[in-house]
């Protein structure tokens, strides 16, 4: 596939996973609750796996490529056309999401927005140490079970579902503790629109989920891949 091809897919899937996603937790969040945005996002997983896996392998966030990238299943070339796709993308779905938000006859303010968070922006008070670990550790997990389930040698016909289940069962466990980011993009396009300190508490999505899809990625290379 052309760089093109594979730029466009991941802008539509992360634009997809974004606005299905962060879209359910902020128009419908307090009537699915939990469980309904675990879904949401687990969903748009495994759509997007089937829809464009062929086109980009369906990444979708920053540090799936860069644990891609480390684990030697991404070329060094591909990986700023495609963190570029994904962070406009999902700043693309967070703007349509604002539009759509702002328009309700009784706005009154933004507020969090669906954005990631420590200590008072934790859903559940969890303070910043509680939030680097789950998403650090979280990020490692996820990013495991995707170089896993797409070994040459794995069966690949239940690939996205496997991969959107365990993203369903991430925002499981994390939205209590930071919103569940373990995605860069999805944790840049919400705190730009956010009406809260997200911005500057952003760096942690930013640093602990690249730093587990990294280690991820280096340790699957080294003790699990098939050689």
């Amino acid at each position: 596939m052309k760089i093109g091809q594979k730029f466009g897919a991941e802008f539509i899937g992360t634009f997809v996973l974004v606005f299905g996603g962060c879209g359910t937790a902020v128009l419908a969040g307090d009537f699915v609750g939990y469980l309904g945005v675990s879904l949401a996002f687990g969903l748009t997983i495994v759509a997007a796996a089937y829809a464009i896996g062929h086109v980009s392998g369906a990444h979708l966030n920053p540090a799936v490529s860069l644990g891609a990238w480390a684990c030697g299943r991404l070329s060094g070339k591909d990986l700023l056309p495609y963190i570029s796709a994904q962070i406009i993308g999902a700043i693309a779905a967070s703007a349509l999401i604002f539009l759509i938000y702002t328009g309700k006859s009784d706005f009154e303010c933004i507020g969090n927005f669906a954005a990631n968070g420590y200590g008072e922006l934790s859903p559940q008070g969890y303070g910043v140490v509680s939030a680097f670990v789950i998403e650090l550790v979280l990020t490692f997990v996820f990013l495991l079970v995707i170089l896993g389930v797409t070994d040459k040698k794995a069966p690949s016909q239940l690939a996205g579902l496997a991969i959107g289940l365990t993203l369903v069962l991430i925002h499981l466990i994390s939205i209590p503790v930071t919103n569940t980011s373990v995605n860069p993009a999805r944790s840049i396009s919400q705190a730009i629109f956010a009406g809260c300190g997200a911005m500057e508490q952003l760096w942690l999505f930013i640093i602990a989920p690249i730093a587990g899809a990294i280690l991820a990625g280096i340790v699957y290379k080294k003790i699990f891949a098939n050689k």
